[in-house]
């Protein structure tokens, strides 16, 4: 938009975030956490350029919830966790979630593999813990990128999820001081994501509202999932990874084992001929 000054992204979330809160049992405040990471990880996941790319988003603090961590590829596909999932707060100073509560101080990475030999790595300090102010963060001092993250998740009485989404928006650097200053006047009127979204707003609705008087072009949309790539005969290829003397114990051992994925928390069980096999095919 503004003839490519600006470029950004928006998304709604619900059924994804809603996904995540199932799979992982998450309290309302680390629904709130994950969500808003989910959010960010679409979209930028959606930045990747090549179809094979990955974008891992890692959260480690000092708060009770200790991590998040989320993947995305460049289709909308997401997937992630909570490093402790019931964490149970009040609400902060303005009645919220205390979503920076349970996130602490800490550092936040952003890590892209883009099929080279070694991942890229960019790392900024938590601002909040909030999230999208430490986006906002990131994206200035790691990527050089002006930009302005908003996340959101809102809640039903019943902690299932009522609405989820949010907004990417970054200047290019030949950006004009009159495009700069009608987006600053725009972001300033713009209410919280969460309501937009439960007025019923699209995001593309909300992008004409983040960039009115300033020219407009949508070049893409599609959809986003939670979406975990885990399936048994991937975890039997880790079980063989681990090498025929640690099968072997386990086996000895003569009981079932079970197998946790910690993105989507699904369970593969292995009985004792199973891990047997697997002995077999072992190295």
């Amino acid at each position: 938009m503004a003839n490519a000054q600006i470029r950004a992204f928006a998304c709604t979330t619900r059924e994804l975030v809603e996904e995540a809160r199932q799979a992982h049992n998450t309290s309302p405040v680390i629904t709130a956490a994950l969500g808003r990471l989910l959010s960010a990880g679409a979209m930028m996941g959606s930045m990747l350029k090549d179809e094979k790319d990955l974008l891992t988003l890692q959260i480690k603090g000092d708060g009770p919830v200790g991590g998040l961590t989320v993947t995305a590829d460049s289709k909308g596909n997401v997937k992630g966790y909570a490093n402790v999932p019931d964490v149970i707060l009040p609400a902060n100073s303005v009645g919220k979630l205390d979503v920076g509560g349970a996130v602490g101080h800490g550092i936040l990475s952003v890590i892209k593999d883009m099929g080279l030999k070694e991942p890229y790595v960019g790392q900024t300090a938590l601002q909040t813990g909030e999230i999208g102010d430490d986006l906002t963060y990131y994206f200035a001092t790691s990527e050089q990128v002006p930009s302005s993250v908003g996340l959101g998740v809102l809640m039903e009485r019943d902690n299932t999820v009522r609405q989820a989404g949010g907004f990417i928006v970054q200047l290019m650097p030949f950006a004009e001081d009159e495009v700069i200053d009608r987006l600053e006047e725009n972001l300033s009127k713009l209410r919280s994501v969460t309501a937009l979204l439960d007025e019923g707003k699209t995001p593309e609705q909300m992008l004409e509202l983040l960039l009115d008087g300033l020219d407009m072009e949508i070049l893409d949309t599609f959809p986003t999932a939670f979406s975990c790539n885990c399936d048994k005969a991937r975890v039997e290829k880790v079980l063989i990874s681990i090498g025929r003397q640690e099968l072997q114990s386990m086996i000895e051992d003569g009981e079932e084992i079970e197998v946790n994925c910690h993105f989507c928390n699904k369970h593969y069980r292995f009985s004792v001929e199973d891990l047997q096999e697997l002995y077999r095919r072992a190295r």
